[in-house]
């Protein structure tokens, strides 16, 4: 479990360097002062970088605040985001009622909090005789289970066209390359903004063939709008990694499928990292085709946390939107979090050694 050791690394190192920044800071105060006195720089120097850095804090604020607000939202008294007082609730009245709401009662997990659990019997029909059930409830998964089955589907299909795509258009001549290359992302972008008429002709036709409230063919669609741009994405990665590298390998005997695994793959890593953020948001923030095509035993996330915000009359339960909108977006937190190391290593990324 390597990714996992290298996400608890990568952690550390922030919990690290969050706790000496206030040491880091004082040493750069001192520094400053030191080469302002001997000459090294003068006093206009100094302000303008503390201006800058002032700047830059301001903006991280701004950045952070609307999470600031709707983690406060999540843990308020009642159903209201504001207070009395102010647009802030209450510190005193914070608890855990809206996420308990979310986890024991919405279909976040399980529908309608009916928690359950796994089983596999004996017996089954098929060409193996076990069977796959799931026990001590009269329901099933909930939404997270059905968003994490179409991002599994759109990333395993899109990965399985992106990476193969990139490497032929970077490395191989054929008729018509880059007009095939430009010309799919192109018509991407167009059929992007007749959303309603691509949407309209998408129904039509997955009603036709009856392939509506189906994940599997959700998270192949997801994938096919996936592909064109990630392909060139990493393409443009690609295109950086010397040709002299493969070369040296197959001079050293190694094979094509090796000349890939070993050379290719891992230089591509930071490229990889990227490509996966972007499939995986692909498939797990969109809500209007999987409102349009799937019923509602089959939402996502995505449209249960748009149902959860329209469906009062008069007044929307705020709490709990935010406590679930916190949960929806923390997995791509964490893949982000754990691709960063990744992304960032493809900075330091140079040529041949030796």
């Amino acid at each position: 479990m390597s990714w996992l050791r290298s996400a608890a690394d990568l952690l550390r190192a922030k919990l690290v360097s969050f706790a000496t920044a206030p040491k880091r800071a004082v040493v750069l105060m001192q520094r400053a002062v030191y080469d302002v006195r001997n000459g090294n720089r003068t006093a206009l120097d100094v302000g303008a970088s503390v201006a800058m850095t002032l700047l830059g804090f301001a903006m991280l604020l701004v950045l952070l605040f609307p999470l600031y607000w709707i983690t406060a939202a999540s843990l308020a008294e009642g159903t209201r985001l504001f207070n009395t007082d102010g647009i802030f609730p209450d510190p005193t009245t914070y608890n855990l009622e809206a996420y308990r709401w979310v986890i024991f009662e919405s279909d976040f997990f399980f529908e309608s909090g009916d928690w359950g659990y796994p089983t596999i019997t004996l017996g089954g029909s098929g060409l193996l005789p076990i069977a796959f059930e799931w026990a001590g409830t009269d329901t099933g998964p909930g939404a997270l289970f059905n968003s994490l089955y179409i991002v599994t589907v759109t990333i395993v299909v899109g990965f399985s066209m992106i990476v193969p795509a990139a490497y032929a258009f970077s490395r191989r001549s054929f008729i018509a390359r880059k007009r095939i290359l430009y010309g799919y992302v192109l018509f991407t972008q167009i059929g992007a903004g007749l959303s309603i008429a691509t949407l309209v002709a998408l129904y039509s036709l997955f009603s036709s063939y009856g392939l509506t409230n189906n994940l599997f063919i959700l998270g192949l669609f997801y994938a096919a709008g996936a592909i064109p741009f990630n392909t060139w994405l990493l393409k443009t990665y690609m295109d950086n990694i010397p040709v002299s590298y493969e070369e040296a390998a197959m001079v050293d005997g190694a094979s094509f499928l090796e000349t890939i695994r070993e050379i290719i793959i891992p230089l591509t890593k930071p490229g990889l990292a990227v490509i996966l953020i972007f499939v995986w948001l692909a498939g797990w923030n969109e809500f209007i085709i999987a409102q349009t095509l799937l019923s509602p035993e089959n939402y996502p996330l995505s449209v249960e946390l748009y149902n959860l915000a329209t469906e009062g009359r008069f007044q929307t339960p705020w709490t709990r939107f935010a406590a679930f909108a916190n949960l929806f977006a923390l997995p791509v937190a964490i893949v982000y979090f754990m691709a960063q190391r990744s992304v960032e290593s493809g900075l330091s990324f140079g040529g041949m050694e030796g």
